[in-house]
């Protein structure tokens, strides 16, 4: 403990060395521990961003825990909150006990110190596909608990930890009007759409993506009246199912690597004056 408070300190001196927009916004950001006292709003991409007003997901719930407490990344608008929320109560109702929720945001959004590229302004949850079965976990049972991978052959398909309980989790979430889009993995994808018998509308959501096995990827679309919050492209018309397939067609047969593909650039980390202009004020409120 005193060690982590010494870390702490250390970082916050030698952000104060620094004009604010010149700071690494990941360390800008990942310094704050709690929101902004301010509306919620979401300022530009999911991916380069930052929010306003954000609260926690309640690290208990009768239906869900948030994990991984020590990362303080159970943060989200509250559109976001009311839509996990939502889908815990209906697997509760449908026989699991609930659901387990890893990183949502920082407490003010903004670039992490590790593990996402996304996950910036408050519009971003992460839910474990792991079917919760204790709702009075401890803290320490949060942190050591080991999520469990539903793919087999390197994500072109389900293996027997899949059942119709992850099928409904990932159609509920995509049932909702707030959400834009779920990212999982190509073998998932396919298996629902071979599932499902119903009204199929939902699977125009589900968008194959790679890793995603221990947990589903959920994306609401910019609140009403969020005027600098960017919302990504909709996913192209249809239910998606014949691209994903194609997703576990080519990992079970690769194509041939492209000899004239450019490399790709090296990723710089971003600074608190590549985000919106909106973020600096979002770090320096109360």
């Amino acid at each position: 403990m005193i060690r982590t408070i010494a870390r702490c300190l250390a970082l916050c001196l030698a952000l104060a060395a620094l004009p604010a927009e010149a700071q690494r916004a990941k360390d800008a950001f990942g310094a704050v521990r709690a929101g902004s006292q301010q509306p919620a709003e979401p300022f530009g991409s999911y991916s380069r961003g930052c929010a306003a007003g954000l609260v926690p997901l309640p690290e208990t719930g009768p239906s869900w825990q948030a994990m991984r407490l020590s990362r303080n990344r159970n943060w989200g608008h509250p559109e976001l909150v009311d839509v996990v929320e939502k889908v815990a109560r209906h697997m509760d109702r449908i026989g699991w006990s609930g659901i387990y929720v890893g990183d949502m945001s920082q407490p003010r959004g903004g670039p992490m110190t590790s593990g996402h590229a996304s996950h910036q302004i408050g519009l971003d949850a992460d839910i474990w596909l792991y079917p919760a079965k204790d709702m009075t976990l401890s803290q320490r049972a949060r942190e050591n608990l080991s999520a469990i991978s539903m793919r087999r052959s390197n994500g072109a398909y389900t293996n027997a930890n899949w059942t119709r309980g992850q099928h409904e989790l990932v159609k509920r979430a995509a049932q909702d009007p707030r959400t834009a889009r779920i990212f999982i993995f190509p073998g998932a994808k396919v298996r629902m759409c071979a599932d499902e018998t119903g009204d199929r509308a939902w699977l125009r959501k589900v968008r194959p993506y790679w890793g995603h096995h221990y947990h589903m990827h959920v994306r609401i679309s910019c609140p009403k009246g969020a005027g600098g919050c960017e919302n990504q492209a909709p996913p192209p018309p249809g239910d998606g199912c014949a691209e994903a397939q194609q997703w576990v067609n080519d990992i079970l047969n690769p194509p041939p690597p492209d000899p004239n593909a450019p490399p790709s650039a090296p990723r710089r980390d971003l600074e608190v004056a590549d985000l919106p202009a909106q973020c600096s004020s979002v770090l320096s409120s109360r």
